[in-house]
């Protein structure tokens, strides 16, 4: 395993703070739009709006509303809530019982909601979209943080997100225990096979040299170098990458490769990752396992909004 230095510098866990609120409102003024107006139909619908709403005598009246998990989960997602009721319109609030990444129990409420009847019942089907969509990727990653038991090895996600939802994805991955991979193309290096292809440079001395040259472009950036044999290993060792990520490694050739390492990097599993094998290899002596498929392979979580009556 790597220093410290090397790891934490390497870390990063993104908190609600971290979100463009911004960017967030007009992604819940995009879901909106579909559900109220038809957007990405070719021809606009005749009648817009909430017409069954719309038919109801006690739209204006003021209601109140609980959201109960219906299933064990991680709940992720609850600071959306006001956001989204308030692209809505005026005079409703929510009064939450737990904080995102809280493990709630089958039945638990999770908050309240009070407002016109109206705004509750046009904002319902998004609010739940985005907490059990949410809630699914981090109880997702809970269980394969429990997997790896008790150990200093991370998780690790990746970018395989939902175009547009990255970043509530990824907020969602640490609410669940996990961290953060790179955020985009933007904010790390990460020459992968297909960069060294293209570049010609793959093995020996045009990769350590190709690894050289990013350090003296990006002196401040992480790079991280992606090798999928052994023997890549040596030439880029002292070349200035600080993690190397080891794609579909066996076992054996994990252990091998970390020993190589040392502490001159950080060392990263990637590929075929199951829950199966996380306990396994997250006692190796590994600073980082990622997989996508914490939020990949998540699936929503049951939440309902209950009518108080």
């Amino acid at each position: 395993m790597s220093t410290n230095r090397i790891a934490e510098k390497i870390t990063q866990k993104l908190t609600w703070e971290d979100l463009d609120q911004s960017a967030i409102r007009q992604l819940i003024k995009l879901a909106k739009q579909e559900d109220l107006e038809g957007w990405g139909l070719a021809i606009p619908p005749a009648q817009f709006g909430d017409v069954t709403s719309q038919a109801i005598q006690s739209g204006n009246e003021s209601a109140s509303a609980h959201l109960i998990a219906r299933e064990e989960l991680v709940v992720c997602g609850l600071n959306l809530v006001q956001l989204v009721m308030d692209t809505y319109g005026n005079g409703a609030t929510f009064k939450p019982l737990v904080q995102d990444g809280t493990k709630c129990a089958s039945g638990s409420c999770l908050g309240t909601l009070t407002g016109p009847t109206r705004l509750l019942l046009e904002s319902e089907r998004i609010l739940l979209n985005f907490l059990q969509r949410l809630s699914g990727v981090a109880s997702s990653t809970r269980s394969y943080v429990d997997a790896m038991g008790d150990t200093p090895t991370r998780l690790l996600d990746t970018r395989k997100t939902t175009p547009g939802y990255r970043v509530l994805e990824k907020y969602a991955v640490v609410c669940g225990g996990g961290y953060n991979h790179r955020i985009g193309l933007f904010d790390r290096v990460m020459l992968k096979d297909n960069h060294l292809a293209a570049d010609k440079a793959s093995h020996g001395q045009a990769l350590a040299e190709l690894v050289q040259s990013v350090r003296n472009k990006w002196p401040e950036m992480i790079i991280e170098l992606e090798v999928d044999a052994i023997n890549q290993i040596p030439p880029a060792l002292g070349s200035g990458a600080d993690v190397f990520l080891l794609d579909n490694f066996t076992r054996e050739e994990l252990i091998e490769a970390i020993q190589l390492i040392g502490d001159a990097a950080a060392t990263e599993a990637s590929g075929g990752i199951t829950m199966e094998s996380l306990a396994e290899l997250s006692s190796i002596g590994l600073d980082f396992i990622s997989t996508g498929a914490t939020i990949h392979k998540s699936t929503w979580k049951d939440i309902a909004l209950d009518w108080e009556i």
